[in-house]
This record gives structure tokens, sequence and C-alpha cells, in this order.
């Protein structure tokens, strides 16, 4: 039940928002009463806690798959991204801004995590994209690591990029061009040309 119960709450709060979604909520979503919830979880916070807990494990497990593929480095960057965007659900409610402003400590709890999964994922495609060529050899990893990852976070800032005016996936993609486009070789950005035209990368306006 425990299991169940996270799912359905990863799904109502990354679809409707973490301040909007109640146990009550949850509880007739999932057809049962807050006394079952209650028995695995104290409270809301603690269900928050687990709830993003459980949903950075599923994503952090699929990145290091698909980094474990090995593919061109370039084509790496946009499958993590695929997947990372089908499991947040295009984050139309704002689930990050809502779980900074309401759950600080859990956010930045979060945040680090997340960081040390990016930085290993990151640097190690770096890595190899200088070794293959595609990457210039004279970039400064440690640096781009870092502003990458704050960068990918800065774009998820509804006040920076409001949703009525870009999409989710349009600033994604604008970033991982911009990205690529500072990084890459001639060689790279044939590279990317060539994935882009072969449809194998999906880049949405």
């Amino acid at each position: 039940m425990r299991e169940k119960i996270l799912l359905k709450s990863a799904d109502l709060f990354l679809t409707l928002g973490f301040k909007s979604v109640t146990m009550d909520d949850i509880a007739n979503n999932l057809g049962c009463s807050k006394k079952t919830i209650y028995q695995h979880f104290k409270n809301k916070t603690e269900l928050v806690e687990a709830t993003t807990l459980h949903v950075f494990e599923i994503i952090s497990h699929g990145i290091n798959c698909i980094c474990a593929l090995e593919k061109n480095p370039i084509e790496e960057i946009y499958d993590i991204k695929q997947f990372v965007m089908e499991h947040l659900k295009d984050e139309k409610s704002s689930p990050q801004y809502q779980l900074q402003k309401y759950y600080p400590k859990i956010y930045q709890t979060l945040m680090k995590k997340q960081f040390e999964v990016m930085h290993d994922c990151v640097k190690s495609n770096l890595e190899r994209g200088i070794r293959l060529g595609l990457y210039r050899e004279d970039i400064n990893i440690e640096f781009v690591t870092r502003i990458y990852f704050n960068c990918i976070t800065a774009i998820k800032d509804n006040d920076l990029f409001p949703l009525k005016h870009f999409s989710i996936h349009s600033v994604m993609d604008n970033y991982l061009d911009y990205h690529l486009h500072g990084i890459c070789t001639e060689s790279g950005l044939q590279s990317l040309n060539q994935l882009k035209s072969s449809d194998i990368v999906q880049v949405k306006s």
C-alpha cells in the first residue's frame, strides 16, 4: 500500500502542485481513507518528503541506465532530457516552486541529491565528448558541470520564464542548444545537426 500511496501522491503533486493537493485528495483518488495513509506517513510533510525522494530515485536510476549505454554524448543529453520530461509531466503546476516555498528543507535536500547525480552524469558526458572529438578540449569541465546544473534549475523558475510565454519544452531545448553550441567542436556541431535532421533528437518549439 505504501508504494501505491507514493505513486498516486507523485502523480497528483506533479500534476496539481505540492500545496494544492490535500491528504483528502490523495485518499479519494486511491479510494481509501486518510487513516490508511496516516498508517504509513504521520503527516503531509513526511509524505511530501518520501514522494520527492521516491521520484528522485526513479529518475536517477533512469539517468544511470541511459548513461550506461554510452551513446553519442550529444544524443545522450537529449535522451536524458526526454526521460526527465516524461516523468515530471511538463511541470505545469510549478512543483519545484511550490516545494521550494512551502517545504524549503525538503527542497534543499533534493537539490543537493540532484547536484550529486547531475554532476557525475554531466562530467562523464563532457569527458567522453572530449575524447570523441565532439567537445572542445579547452573547456573547464568542473565549471561547465556546475553552470549546467544551475541553468537547468533556473529555467524551471516561473518568474524568469513564465509558462504563458515559455513552454518548459521550448526553454529546455533552447538551453541545450545554447549549451552544446558553447562546447562543441565543428565535428560535434555536425553530429548535432545530423541528430536533429534524423529525428533521433526530438526538439519541440
